[in-house]
Order: C-alpha cells, then sequence, then structure tokens
C-alpha cells in the first residue's frame, strides 16, 4: 500500500505532488522557496525533520488509526533538547600562563537511556552545533536500531596548539563536571570519539571517572565507548564507521532500483571515487572500497586536494600522510587545482565537515551517489537541488552509524565483562562438528577427501575473531536498517529521497516508544 499525501499536509508547502513511478519522487522540495543557503546546523537538522514529522503523522493516523493530538504531541516533545550543560572552567598551561576552556553537552532525548554521541574538539564548536550533533544522534540511533537517545559534548579548542599534558587536564576536568552534573555514566550519558578526539581521550575519560564519582560502580568503564583495547575497548570500533559506510553503500549500488535511476551500474568494480577528508572515516572508506574494486581518484584534505585518474593507494596515501602531517606533495597523484568535489566521479563521499556541500556546488556536482560520511554536509537547499538532479544521496544519520553502532557493541561488552565469542567459540565448533558427523552417518562415508583429517582440526570457526564477530553483526545491522529505509521510501513515494525516509523510520520508532511507555504526571 502506498501512503499518498495531500497538500493540506505539507509542512510550509516545502512538497508537491506528482503522479511519477516508485523511484521518481512524488514529494518534491522546492528550491526556490529556500531564502537562506547557509542555515545554523540546528534549522538545517529541524527543516529536515519538520518535512518528515509531517508524514509520519499521516501515516500513524490514516494507516495506524492512532489520535492525531498524542502523534502530533509526541513528535512535539521530541524537537527540543532535553537538556543543555555549559562548563566554563581554567587551567594552567605548559607555560604557565591560565587560560579559559569553554565546554557543552547536549541530550537531545532521554527516550533510551543512556544517552550516547561523541565528544569534539574544535575552536569552532559552539551550543547551536552541539543541539543539532544531538539531535542527529537521536535519530541515527533510532535508523539503526540502536537503544540509545542522542547526546553531544564539545570543547572550544584545537587540539594541535595544546599539548599532550594540556589535553590531558582538559579531558579529565571535563570529565568531572560532567559526572558532577549527572551528564557521564554507563546508565546515563555515554561518550565517544568525534573530531579532533580518539582513543587516547576517551582513556583518559574512563579512567578518570572509575577513579572517582564511579568508584564502586563494577560497570564504571562502560561510561565512554571508543577506547583502547587494552582499556576495555572493541577490536573494530576504529574502522567501524568507515566499515559501516561501505555495509550501507552495498546495499544500494547493488540495487538496480536505484541505480538505474542514478545511471549506474550495480557493483563497485571500476567506480570512480573522490572523498573529501581524509580522517578516520575518509581513511577507512577509501580503504574498503579499494579493496571491492573501486578506483579512488581523487581526496581532499585541509592542506591540499589531489586526483589520479588512474586510483591512489588509500593505504600508501595514509602512510604518506601519518609521515608528513599532510597528503601536501604525495607522489601518487598531482595537486588538483579547483574544487575537488565537482570532478567527474562515480561515488562522492564527504567525511570532512557540516554544509560542505551547498546550493552552488550541488548544481555542478557530477557524482552519481554521495555518501555522507560526515554529519549535515548538505543544507536543504542542496538537497532539493541533488534530488531534482536524480542524484542518490545516502544520508549521515544512515550512512556513518557504524561508529555509534560498534559503539553499542563495546558498551555492551563492557557490561558483560567477557569480549565477544570467548564463551560461544566451541560451542559453535562442536555444533558444526556434530552436524558434519550426522550428515557422514546418514551417507556412510567420510565427507572430507582425506580420512586422516578430522573434522574439528579443519573447522575454522576457531580462527574467529571478536573483530570478525563485530564485522559480521554491523553487516547485519546496516543490511537491515536499509531495507525499512528502502521500505518508508516507497510506502511514501520518495522515490531517491532517502533523508526523508530515514527520518520517517526513526520517528515512528521514537514514536513507539514514548507512546508505550506513557508519560509521567
Amino acid at each position: 500500500m502506498c501512503l499518498r499525501i495531500s497538500s493540506s499536509y505539507v509542512w510550509r508547502n516545502l512538497l508537491s505532488l506528482t503522479n511519477k513511478n516508485t523511484l521518481q519522487p512524488s514529494l518534491r522540495y522546492k528550491s526556490s522557496q529556500v531564502v537562506s543557503d547557509d542555515p545554523s546546523f540546528y534549522s538545517m537538522v529541524r527543516e529536515f525533520t519538520a518535512v518528515a514529522r509531517e508524514l509520519v503523522i499521516k501515516e500513524e493516523t490514516e494507516i495506524h488509526k492512532q489520535p492525531f493530538k498524542e502523534v502530533h504531541g509526541i513528535l512535539g516533545v521530541v524537537e527540543p533538547c532535553s537538556h543543555i550543560l555549559q562548563v566554563s572552567f581554567p587551567i594552567r598551561l605548559d607555560n604557565g600562563l591560565i587560560t579559559r576552556i569553554n565546554c557543552w553537552r547536549a541530550q537531545h532525548s532521554v527516550h533510551r537511556s543512556p544517552c550516547k554521541g561523541g565528544v569534539r574538539y574544535s575552536e569552532d564548536v559552539n551550543e547551536d552545533e552541539v543541539k543539532a550533533l544531538a539531535a542527529l544522534m537521536t535519530y541515527k540511533c533510532a535508523t539503526v536500531d540502536v537503544p540509545f537517545g542522542g547526546a553531544k559534548a564539545g570543547i572550544q579548542i584545537n587540539p594541535r596548539k595544546f599539548s599532550r599534558n594540556e589535553l590531558e587536564k582538559i579531558t579529565r576536568r571535563f570529565t568531572i563536571e560532567l559526572a558532577k552534573k549527572g551528564f557521564l555514566g554507563p546508565g546515563i550519558d555515554v561518550p565517544a570519539p568525534d573530531m579532533g578526539t580518539g582513543p587516547q581521550e576517551m582513556s583518559w575519560i574512563a579512567d578518570h571517572f572509575t577513579m572517582t564519582v564511579g568508584h564502586l560502580d563494577i560497570n564504571a568503564n562502560a561510561c565512554v565507548t571508543g577506547k583502547p583495547i587494552s582499556q576495555g575497548g572493541l577490536n573494530g570500533r576504529v574502522e567501524a564507521t568507515g566499515k559501516g559506510l561501505f555495509f550501507a553503500l552495498k546495499n544500494f549500488i547493488n540495487d538496480t532500483d536505484y541505480t538505474s535511476v542514478c545511471g549506474l551500474t550495480p557493483g563497485f568494480e571500476g567506480k570512480r571515487v573522490i572523498i573529501q577528508g581524509f580522517g578516520n572515516v575518509g581513511y577507512y572508506s577509501a580503504l574498503y572500497l579499494h579493496q571491492a574494486g573501486a578506483v579512488v581518484v581523487g581526496v581532499a584534505e585541509f592542506d591540499c586536494s589531489i586526483y589520479n585518474p588512474d586510483g591512489i593507494c588509500p593505504e600508501d596515501l595514509n602512510e604518506y600522510k601519518t609521515a608528513n602531517g599532510g597528503i601536501q606533495g604525495y607522489p601518487g597523484a598531482a595537486t588538483y587545482e579547483g574544487h575537488l568535489l565537482e570532478e567527474n566521479c562515480d561515488l562522492l563521499i564527504p567525511c570532512a565537515v557540516e554544509k560542505s556541500i551547498h546550493a552552488e556546488v550541488a548544481q555542478r556536482i557530477q557524482a552519481k551517489i554521495i555518501i555522507e560520511g560526515a554529519n549535515g554536509p548538505t543544507t536543504p537547499k542542496a538537497h532539493r537541488i541533488l534530488l531534482d538532479r536524480n542524484i542518490l544521496v545516502l544520508p549521515d544519520l544512515y550512512a556513518n552509524a557504524g561508529g555509534v553502532t560498534v559503539s553499542y557493541f563495546e558498551w555492551l561488552k563492557n557490561l558483560n565483562h567477557v569480549s565477544f565469542g570467548r564463551l560461544s567459540i566451541d560451542h559453535q565448533v562442536d555444533f558444526d562438528l556434530k552436524v558434519m558427523q550426522s550428515i557422514e552417518k546418514y551417507f556412510g562415508k567420510n565427507i572430507s577427501p582425506d580420512p586422516s583429517i578430522k573434522i574439528k582440526d579443519n573447522n575454522k570457526s576457531r580462527n574467529i575473531t571478536e573483530k570478525d564477530i563485530v564485522h559480521s553483526s554491523l553487516e547485519y545491522t546496516m543490511d537491515r536498517s536499509a531495507n525499512r529505509i528502502k521500505e518508508k521510501a516507497k510506502l511514501h513515494q520518495l522515490g531517491l529521497d532517502l533523508r526523508t525516509a530515514c527520518y520517517i523510520s526513526s520517528m515512528e520508532k521514537i514514536y513507539d516508544s514514548y507512546n508505550e511507555a506513557g508519560f509521567v504526571i
């Protein structure tokens, strides 16, 4: 059954109906009605959610027969941030000077506990950005069925300008400020790495929380994810976002219903890829696409952009960047003059900052599919232009959800106090052995070509690692989420507008959570 929406339910006249086939969008944004192409990040998220909210209300009231006032009221409750903490504190630098550090932590939704979201170190971070990222995390978690509410933190510093000792002071002080205010804990709020942070910062947070506020809590180490392996981290967490992006793309690049509209042949082989941002997400995205047969032809970084039509080896480029602090001068490609995002390619992966694809860029992009490795790289006006041009966009709240998915696995590992597979691998081997022996008994002959080789000794199950289990579970999560997104896109006749389909999918789950739990009066 397809749901059709009348113009009376269109929010601010942003959508219009057309009679097209399933993958030609019947719900269109009117880009001409947008006044500004430089909205705040938070207003971007609100605009995207507003369009989806009208469709959710329509579906819940007309198909599922839910009361309009209840649906409208619950979805209204979800929109604003539940809690916002602003903290300023002084630290003494190595040179003796004292400086003030400004920080924020936003908890967007507490329909699930704990809240989950990264800690960002950036000079440009502000309250609006933190609120937007927290809201995005709420919808992202719901999209991939991770039972967390959304949160985000930002510290207004450039980590390159501080020593390791100074960064540790800042991180530990921020940890205790969060804990004192009830914004940190394994069942309350669980941070993770983000821009400018990594396993080291997460290790400092876990250590400081465990040694202070959480010293009596056996689960205290689960207060943060993205930790080093030695501190309770998870094998596969470092590359999780890039791996998840690869799995997300695989679900659509092998679907002829979508590739035919985009003008692409199915599969990865020979697809030309351009990546903006060669950090953790950009590198691993490039690596997995390269291994699948795609050709990385261009990379844009903070110091320069490089291009090689014959292909760039991601591993070689990463080694060069690590050794030289940037990609400028990389011998395997030429420096690119101009805007690399507008160069001819099949797959474009923005992995840098928000609003990098605005209306002017969207009109000149030549890629057939855009996979959002960054959070909020596409403005609402650019989104509408890309839809009009039949360019498929895999939105951030699905495409880069691999990180929070594997963070969830790490959190579970910390609560269970045992690594994945440790209690089950031998059991699986024994089960496989019994199945094989049963087959041999039924047919009356040895299955192995060499009778001297025992089945159990030849079984590869013993070589399964924690990383294998994590990657397998991540792939299952991304596949299942993709199927639901496709279903919502088809139901609402959204065509290539997967962003709205993602928001619809996540909003419905959040609505069900609030509706079934009820409200405390």
